[in-house]
C-alpha cells in the first residue's frame, strides 16, 4: 500500500486536517476569552482618564472594573460627539474620547480624557500600541503620558503640539520621544486630526 503513488497525498491530507481541526478549536475556543479582554483593556483606558471615577492603586478584578465601567461611564451619544461620558446632576462633568490611527509599525488607539470646558485635557491613555520597543513604545510609559494632563486643547491648526525634546513648553505643548520621529510625528497627528473632527461635531 505505501508504494502507491496517492498514499503519500492523502496521509499528508489527513495529518493537516487533523491539526487545523485542532487550530480552529482551539480558536474557537479562547475567541470569547480574547474579546472579554481586549473589551477590559478598552475600558480601563477610558477610566483611566475620567477624573474621581478609578483608583489604580486599587487592585479591582476584571468583573469589578467592567462593573465600574457600567456604572460611572455613559455610552457615546450625539450631545458628546463620540465620546464617553461621566455626568453629575444630569449634567455631563468629564470626557473620554477615543482616537485611533497609523502609527509607525500599526495601528495606535488611544483615550484623551476632556474637561467639561472642552479644553483642559484631564489625561492621556494608550491601550494599544506596537511600535519600536525603547523608542516609539515609550508613548504608553507614564513619563510621556503624564506631559498631557492640565493642557490646554489650542486653536486650530495645531491643537496639542509635540515639541522637540529639550525644548521649551507652553500650556499647550509636549515634548516627542526622543529617537522616535516618525512615531511622535504619527501620534501628534492622531491627537490633532481627532481633536478638530470632536471640536467640529460638539458644535
Amino acid at each position: 500500500m505505501t508504494e502507491k503513488k496517492w498514499y503519500p497525498v492523502i496521509y499528508m491530507f489527513l495529518i493537516t486536517a487533523f491539526f487545523s481541526a485542532i487550530v480552529i478549536g482551539l480558536t474557537q475556543a479562547t475567541s470569547k476569552r480574547v474579546e472579554a479582554n481586549q473589551t477590559l483593556i478598552f475600558e480601563t483606558a477610558i477610566l483611566s482618564v475620567l477624573p474621581n471615577v478609578y483608583d489604580p492603586n486599587q487592585k479591582l478584578s476584571g468583573i469589578q472594573m467592567h462593573s465600574l465601567f457600567l456604572e460611572k461611564v455613559q455610552p457615546p451619544d450625539q450631545q458628546s460627539a463620540g465620546a464617553y461620558t461621566v455626568t453629575q446632576n444630569g449634567n455631563i462633568t468629564a470626557y473620554a474620547l477615543p482616537l485611533e490611527g497609523q502609527g509607525f509599525w500599526a495601528e495606535i488607539k488611544i483615550v484623551i480624557g476632556i474637561a467639561d470646558d472642552k479644553k483642559t485635557i484631564l489625561g492621556l491613555a494608550v491601550y494599544q500600541q506596537n511600535e519600536t520597543p525603547g523608542l516609539g513604545a515609550e508613548i504608553a510609559k507614564p513619563e510621556f503620558k503624564n506631559q498631557f494632563e492640565g493642557k490646554i486643547i489650542s486653536e486650530p491648526p495645531t491643537l496639542i503640539d509635540f515639541a522637540r525634546p529639550g525644548a521649551p513648553l507652553n500650556q499647550s505643548s509636549v515634548h516627542a520621544i526622543t529617537g522616535a520621529t516618525q512615531t511622535s510625528v504619527r501620534l501628534e497627528k492622531i491627537i490633532n486630526d481627532g481633536l478638530k473632527k470632536w471640536q467640529q461635531e460638539m458644535q
